[in-house]
């Protein structure tokens, strides 16, 4: 490729022991951006200097990280449309380098499991109560009531291969599959629990917000209404906000995903990680939702 020669030529100054020279050196190669990782890879591999590695993986990981910024950005820039998209991106800060389409394909195999047992004149609780069977009972996939706060449980990759995670995550994936098949299910932000609505726009003025009733995807998928919410808030002594029964958009749902990361990296001290995901926090946290 173009400009190869100057990449090695960098590369090989990696071991420099002047810091102004490794400076330019790393500034140069952040520079080039995905092109150099091969570069960087190859020579981690035949490498045996333990601080060439070091730097080697940290370039890297501040290569993948810029781009997962860019990324998000993007994401948020363009709109915010598809939450799927939102969650693989904050997927990718942890796994840069995962097959994605594996993950939309599986998730596209559920949908067309429950797509082929569907019947047109199913009420709305019965399609419900079918996209339940298919996927906590035949796919097995639960709530991680063991170990909550581990952040694999936010990783949509890691939830599809243990079938198991937080509410939000399963909420994603259930909302994903449910808006695939036309059927109107959205997040709703409840506070220290994340639940999703049936929405029925016809029936807005009949249905407060729209929302014929709520699914709990942490719970199997159970099915509750609008004063199971009023006493839950009730139970944390919170005043009842619109905000709290309404469907919200994709980037607070992504918002909360990042929040859920901090929160379970603070609690395993990892503070780099932490700033990291503060970082993508802020991203976000300038947009008009």
């Amino acid at each position: 490729m173009e400009n190869s020669t100057e990449i090695s030529a960098l590369i090989k100054l990696l071991d420099d022991p002047d810091k102004e020279v490794y400076e330019h050196v790393e500034q140069r190669l952040l520079e080039y951006g995905n092109a150099v990782i091969n570069f960087l890879e190859s020579t981690w591999e035949k490498s045996l200097d333990t601080l060439v590695q070091e730097r080697i993986e940290n370039l890297v990981h501040r290569i993948q990280f810029n781009n997962v910024k860019e990324d998000l950005n993007l994401w948020y820039q363009s709109g915010a449309f598809d939450l799927l998209q939102g969650a693989l991106v904050v997927n990718r800060y942890q796994y840069p380098d995962l097959d994605e389409q594996k993950v939309i394909n599986q998730i596209e195999d559920i949908k067309r499991e429950i797509w082929m047992g569907l019947q047109y004149e199913m009420s709305s609780i019965e399609k419900i109560k079918f996209i339940n069977h298919i996927f906590y009972s035949i796919h097995g996939f639960s709530g991680n009531t063991k170990n909550h706060h581990d952040p694999q449980n936010s990783y949509i990759n890691q939830v599809m291969e243990s079938k198991k995670g937080n509410q939000i995550s399963l909420a994603i994936i259930y909302a994903t599959i449910a808006q695939k098949l036309d059927i109107p299910v959205y997040g709703v932000n409840l506070p220290q629990h994340f639940i999703l609505g049936y929405i029925d726009e016809s029936k807005r003025e009949e249905h407060e917000f729209g929302v014929l009733f709520y699914i709990n995807a942490f719970n199997k998928g159970a099915i509750f209404g609008k004063h199971d919410v009023d006493q839950f808030l009730r139970q944390l002594n919170l005043e009842p906000q619109p905000g709290f029964y309404a469907p919200c958009s994709n980037i607070e749902i992504i918002r909360r995903v990042i929040r859920n990361l901090i929160s379970a990296y603070e609690n395993l001290g990892s503070a780099e990680k932490v700033e990291e995901l503060k970082e993508l926090q802020e991203i976000l946290n300038n947009s008009p939702v």
